[in-house]
């Protein structure tokens, strides 16, 4: 309660702000001299601006859950044991959900997926025993068998069985609201139905029996990740996909334009993102950087978004280097001329920079299990560990040739 009161608070000071400079700003607007408005026109620029930019809280800090567990053993060791209170600081809008259970199901067999509870700052929650509802509706409409597991470290496993064919809705709601993304929709197919993996392919091409026979892959089986068109399982290096040509045309590749972010889609549904540097680098060098974001949904080579401008400011790209996707579909990029790592929204609105003061030039850029940030640092020769709001965990390695060092 006085966390939600805090919240309210501060929102009716920024209200009561905002509509007194807006009244001021029209007072000295309609009624005050060209002298008066010139005197006050620095201040209150300065102050619409900084309300303008102000952050409110938009969700609750906090969950409703406080559980009394009685715990009747406790009663014969102590009066004061009776039970203990049960509540976690986790909150459904920045909790996810990941695993092959999200992709695809195959019927008669267990599906898993894990749920990753968060705090309000997007911080991993430690704890366990949140009110977490796991619902699976199967084609007909029915409900289909569904677990449960709490590892009582604030992440759950999610377990479920579809009985038949066709289109399932998951839904995890947590407190009573739905995580980020849910419902999500998988598709179930048959056994016979699931494509090989690439370690069976190669098996049956490199055989024993094979000799020197040389075999053709076998083609996959269509299924709810595959385009209408046949493919083939892919040989070793040979191509699978490609996409972008050389023109001068929004989702073309090579032309001198400044840096930018350019979104694809794959039908695979995968995520995969690729980089070029951007003086003479592989890849699309005079745009400086390419991910390639894909959805179900997307036409393959589909050209979908492009996003950033040449500049030192924040959320402006100058020399972008490398890119990665975390676990919340953020874009990051590391920029080594600016010497940070911009974060942008999938959208590719920018959402915030981190690094800067301490990165000298940045060049790689990952995502860990934990959500951790880890940049490498070229010019610096040193590797840096950021969490997701820029505060940095740890750093370690410096130039040289011995242990622990890097030559740059």
């Amino acid at each position: 309660r006085q966390v939600l009161q805090a919240q309210l608070e501060s929102l009716r000071q920024g209200q009561e702000s905002i509509l007194s400079s807006c009244s001021f700003t029209e007072q000295a607007l309609h009624h005050g001299t060209a002298t008066e408005v010139l005197l006050v026109k620095k201040q209150m620029s300065e102050r619409l601006s900084e309300l303008a930019s102000r952050e409110f809280p938009e969700h609750p800090h906090e969950n409703a859950q406080l559980d009394y567990v009685v715990e009747t053993e406790g009663v014969r060791k102590s009066i004061l044991n009776l039970g203990v209170l049960i509540t976690t600081s986790a909150t459904a809008h920045k909790t996810v959900a990941t695993g092959e259970g999200l992709r695809h199901a195959v019927v008669g067999q267990p599906s898993s997926l894990s749920v990753t509870t968060k705090d309000k700052d997007g911080e991993l929650v430690r704890s366990g025993s949140a009110s977490l509802r796991f619902q699976v509706t199967a084609p007909d409409g029915g409900a289909a068998e569904a677990e449960v597991q709490d590892n009582k470290n604030g992440t759950y496993e999610l377990l479920y069985t579809p009985r038949a064919e066709g289109d399932f809705l998951l839904s995890i709601l947590l407190y009573g609201q739905p995580i980020r993304g849910s419902p999500f929709r998988v598709r179930a197919v048959k056994a016979s139905d699931v494509p090989p993996s690439p370690d069976d392919v190669k098996r049956r091409v490199k055989s024993p029996s094979s000799g020197h026979i040389r075999q053709k892959a076998v083609r996959r089986p269509s299924s709810m990740y595959s385009s209408g068109k046949k493919k083939e399982n892919p040989i070793e290096d040979e191509l699978i996909f490609r996409v972008g040509e050389r023109r001068g045309v929004p989702g073309a590749v090579g032309t001198p334009r400044p840096p930018c972010v350019r979104l694809w889609g794959l039908s695979t549904g995968e995520t995969r993102s690729c980089w070029s540097r951007a003086r003479g680098g592989p890849g699309d060098a005079g745009r400086a950087g390419a991910p390639l974001l894909g959805g179900q949904a997307e036409r393959a080579g589909g050209f979908r978004l492009r996003f950033g401008v040449r500049g030192r400011s924040p959320g402006q790209l100058q020399r972008p280097t490398g890119v990665t996707v975390d676990m919340n579909g953020d874009i990051i990029i590391a920029d080594y001329d600016n010497r940070w790592v911009s974060i942008f929204s999938p959208e590719g609105k920018f959402k915030t920079k981190i690094g800067a003061g301490r990165l000298m030039g940045p060049k790689g850029v990952a995502v860990d299990r934990n959500g951790h940030i880890i940049v490498v640092d070229n010019k610096a020769c040193c590797v840096f560990i950021f969490q997701s709001n820029g505060k940095l965990v740890t750093k370690f390695g410096s130039r040289g040739t011995a242990e622990r060092q890097f030559a740059g």
